[in-house]
């Protein structure tokens, strides 16, 4: 099943305005919100520096970035026109964001102009990620900062048990939403192959118990999918949301994805 986040433009208008608003809805929760600060307190970018946010959709990342304490010029890049429209309107006001439509693989930027480069949720749709990697070595100057956050997507989870019903419906979920479910396991080794010397390699997970908003969403997803793809009938997947609900009604709704961190520098 295609990745539908690695051919946005392709959708139609309903279901782009949809991504853009799951992305600000992600970027809403709480969990992680704070999954990104420790990330970027971690990542210590100097001051002034130059930022590229590669594969930024809606700009989420691009606005927090853009507000840290002395942080110079925040660009972020995307594929997606309908995401960077959506960007731009959230950024109006903010005089050091920038947004360009282009392919992390092919970045139209001159050699050594940036500081840092970060992927946040990105590489995981990357259709061969050494590209990319490759790219941002390229544009980064000496001892520039590579940053990446992206969920181990394969450990996605709802299940309270073996063959839990609901679980099929988020392995569909991340089939179509998702091109490569464990990207951030080889990530160090294709780090190094690009050139960079790493400087940190995290695990950081993200849970929801009882009326957990988010991990229902991929539930809700997932049953869509399965429906329209006639895996499923329609009052099969009623029935399915219906039970995610009475577990959060009731205060035994589970969800779980791992989340993985990588710090790396060019040297120099």
């Amino acid at each position: 099943m295609p990745d539908v986040w690695a051919a946005v433009n392709e959708q139609d208008d309903e279901t782009q305005q949809r991504l853009a608003d799951v992305l600000e809805s992600r970027g809403a929760d709480p969990q992680q919100r704070e999954l990104r600060r420790a990330f970027l307190d971690e990542a210590r970018l100097p001051t002034g520096a130059e930022v590229l946010d590669a594969g930024c959709g809606t700009g989420v990342l691009t606005r927090r970035l853009a507000g840290l304490p002395g942080i110079g010029r925040v660009v972020g890049v995307d594929p997606a026109s309908s995401l960077l429209r959506r960007a731009r309107e959230l950024a109006a006001g903010l005089g050091n964001v920038e947004y360009l439509e282009a392919d992390s693989r092919a970045l139209p930027f001159a050699d050594a102009c940036f500081d840092a480069v970060v992927f946040d949720s990105t590489l995981s749709h990357v259709e061969q990620p050494e590209r990319a990697l490759a790219e941002a070595f390229r544009v980064l100057r000496l001892s520039g900062l590579l940053a990446v956050l992206d969920g181990d997507y394969a450990t996605t989870t709802v299940a309270l048990g073996d063959h839990d019903p609901l679980q099929p419906c988020v392995e569909a979920m991340v089939a179509s939403s998702v091109t490569d479910s464990r990207v951030m396991r080889r990530l160090p080794a294709l780090a190094r192959a690009a050139g960079f010397e790493q400087r940190s390699y995290r695990s950081h997970g993200f849970v929801e118990t009882g009326a957990g908003e988010y991990m229902l969403s991929i539930v809700d997803r997932g049953t869509g999918i399965l429906e329209a793809s006639g895996t499923i009938a329609p009052e099969t997947g009623a029935a399915l949301r219906a039970e995610a609900r009475r577990r959060a009604a009731g205060g035994t709704f589970f969800g779980h994805i791992a989340y993985a961190s990588l710090l790396a520098r060019k040297p120099g």
